[in-house]
């Protein structure tokens, strides 16, 4: 039994005398020096004085000593452990951790508490009963080929997605998917990226952190200007067609034709983000932009926003000419996505739990979304919701003169987190905030309203100010 301590005995106590005020000592200075960190299990006292050479009631004594002086925790059948106290001031400190929101209303978070539990432990007990043995080695790095195969048809079935399982690679979220194409055009000879303006600042700033330059391409009513991105020298453009990011907007039939037209003339790849399709409440289903040119379009998406982000499962739908690279690319960094997870959503999606929680988070989020326009309505009827047909969040065009930045500043003073829109756009376009509305039950948007009321100055007054 005493070899299982064999770390204790060799690496943090291996010049402690065999007297117990040493080893007392030793055992202090290796919990304030951060060698034991807090929760850390001891051995028992027999098997440390087998490890030691020293009676039992020598560590006894030791341990009773460091208990009364906080640094150890004993517990009647949990053993002997670290305790937080004793550590505590000679732990480095901690970096500051995000606000703790009285109401947290930002985007790209969907309601965690409705996370099917149940139905993904269960998938989880299925997927792994019928895995092989050989399934639990090393991953394809490509992805398990089950759930490519259930992915294929899914996105089929429900996006008009052109793909067969071996144009899917699995990727470590979509974000893992945008980084392996940027790496890939980097390699190719891009040097610039087009993005819609405004967009997801994130997105910006993995473009440039994997070695290209955003150029931002201004959106309108119909979607990205395509005639604007044809004034620039990019070859590769980043676009969320059926939903934008964050303005709501669905790109425009003519505006899809137009996009394809101008891959084709610039020998380029769009990088469709389809990052919340699957979530839509006033308007039909859209079929995404792959399906009219699979050569020219890299789709990405992932589960995210419709179970977790946590799962940290996405997908990539590659044009034939970039698989191979990309695959090996994504073998190179990090041997592919884990099995498990993948195996488990292959089950869900197999046996239609995936889709019945769909039809539930629909329901959910549209009671969600009409108690936050409903309130509005009633409190605040010059604030226009935008986008509202689909999605997780809205966008609030808020009244002339009403400085969306400052606004921010105000609700997060009252403990609110609400994004202004010019945090979103490097050009300046009307004052907004872009609300999310999935993780907040209708009682709690209806009181995120009452807040922007309260944080908001009166029209009159503002008007008179910007006269005066």
């Amino acid at each position: 039994m005493a070899e299982n301590w064999t770390t204790l005995r060799e690496l943090l106590l291996p010049e402690a005398p065999k007297r117990g005020r040493a080893i007392e000592s030793a055992l202090r200075d290796a919990i304030r020096d951060g060698r034991l960190l807090p929760g850390a299990r001891l051995p028992s006292s027999r098997d440390l004085a087998g490890q030691l050479g020293v009676a039992r009631g020598t560590i006894t004594a030791a341990y009773t000593q460091l208990v009364a002086e906080g640094y150890l925790l004993a517990r009647h059948g949990s053993g002997t452990t670290v305790a937080s106290l004793g550590a505590e001031q000679h732990r480095p400190s901690q970096q500051p951790g995000a606000p703790a929101w009285r109401l947290d209303l930002r985007t790209g978070i969907p309601a965690l508490a409705a996370f099917p539990r149940a139905e993904w432990i269960s998938a989880s007990r299925s997927a792994l009963a019928e895995l092989s043995d050989d399934s639990l080695g090393y991953p394809d790095p490509a992805g398990f080929i089950g759930l490519r195969t259930e992915l294929a048809s899914y996105l089929g079935r429900v996006r008009a997605v052109s793909a067969t399982p071996d144009q899917i690679l699995i990727t470590n979220g979509a974000a893992d998917a945008l980084r392996l194409t940027i790496e890939y055009l980097r390699t190719t000879g891009h040097h610039s990226v087009a993005v819609e303006d405004p967009c997801l600042p994130g997105e910006r700033e993995l473009i440039v952190a994997h070695g290209l330059r955003p150029v931002p391409v201004p959106v309108d009513d119909d979607g990205l200007q395509v005639t604007e991105l044809a004034k620039t020298s990019c070859r590769a453009v980043l676009v969320t067609a059926a939903h934008q990011f964050p303005l709501g907007t669905v790109l425009h039939p003519e505006r899809r034709r137009a996009l394809l037209a101008w891959a084709r003339d610039v020998d380029g790849l769009i990088i469709e983000d389809d990052y919340d399709a699957e979530h839509r409440y006033d308007r039909p289903a859209l079929g995404a932009v792959q399906a009219l040119d699979p050569a020219r379009v890299a789709y990405q998406g992932s589960v995210s926003k419709v179970l977790a982000p946590a799962i940290r499962l996405g997908w990539t739908v590659l044009p034939d000419r970039m698989h191979t690279a990309i695959v090996a690319r994504k073998r190179f960094s990090d041997m592919g996505c884990a099995t498990l997870p993948q195996a488990t959503l292959a089950w869900m999606l197999r046996s239609g739990g995936y889709d019945r929680h769909l039809r539930r988070s629909r329901a959910l989020y549209r009671r969600r979304r009409d108690a936050l326009l409903e309130a509005l309505a009633h409190k605040l009827p010059d604030w226009k919701p935008i986008g509202i047909a689909a999605g997780l969040h809205v966008v609030i065009r808020l009244p002339d003169g009403i400085d969306d930045r400052l606004l921010s500043q105000a609700l997060a003073a009252r403990g609110v987190n609400a994004p202004a829109l010019a945090g979103y756009s490097t050009q300046s376009i009307f004052p907004g905030l872009v609300i999310g509305y999935a993780t907040l039950t209708p009682d709690r948007l209806r009181a995120a309203v009452t807040e922007f009321a309260a944080a908001t100055p009166d029209s009159s007054q503002a008007a008179r100010e910007e006269s005066g």
